[in-house]
């Protein structure tokens, strides 16, 4: 019943090489159930409170955010999920839902997408600074969304930005972090 406005958000975690040394990012992602769209809310190595109540504010913001069509909002127990982002959420109309303890399949879209950014993106590669980590980050999510198929949405495409395969036009690849990600469309005569 509630399937087109419930969402799911989770952190992962990606070591980074800085000048410091090796030092540990959060990326918080929300993924929308129903259609499986992911947008990155942050890339931070520390969520401190102040960050995580405006990437909360963000999400709920009601031109631009990402949570404007989404009523019931998904997360574990963490507790970078307090009880003052919760309520900057409902201030928006969006109902944070506190999964029972130890139950990752509770949250399974967003574990998978989080096993599959690992297993596509970010375990084939080395990260030198916090830039080189949101540009690979970000290349994903525009490749997860407009150009990887998902089997769970019937091998179609969340939302493709071209037509589909003309079968008289040439062939074209488009590549993404120098090969990992590739894209296959028709040229546009």
């Amino acid at each position: 019943m509630h399937w087109e406005v419930l969402a799911a958000t989770d952190f992962f975690g990606v070591e980074v090489w800085t000048g410091r040394g090796l030092v540990s990012y959060h990326v918080l992602f929300v993924i929308q159930l129903a259609t499986r769209a992911v947008e990155i809310a942050g890339v931070v190595p520390e969520p401190t409170e102040s960050w995580r109540l405006q990437i909360a504010r963000n999400l709920v913001d009601p031109w631009t955010g990402f949570l404007t069509s989404i009523r019931l909002l998904i997360h574990d127990r963490a507790t970078v999920f307090s009880q003052r982002f919760n309520r900057v959420l409902r201030s928006g109309r969006v109902e944070a839902l506190r999964l029972p303890t130890r139950s990752p399949n509770l949250n399974a879209y967003a574990e998978r997408f989080v096993r599959t950014i690992r297993e596509e993106c970010l375990g084939r590669m080395v990260f030198f600074g916090e830039s080189s980590l949101r540009h690979a980050v970000a290349e994903f999510v525009t490749h997860y969304n407009q150009e990887r198929n998902h089997q769970g949405l019937a091998n179609q495409l969340i939302r493709p930005n071209a037509t589909l395969f003309p079968s008289e036009r040439v062939l074209c690849r488009r590549i993404r972090l120098g090969g990992p990600l590739n894209y296959y469309y028709r040229e546009a005569t």
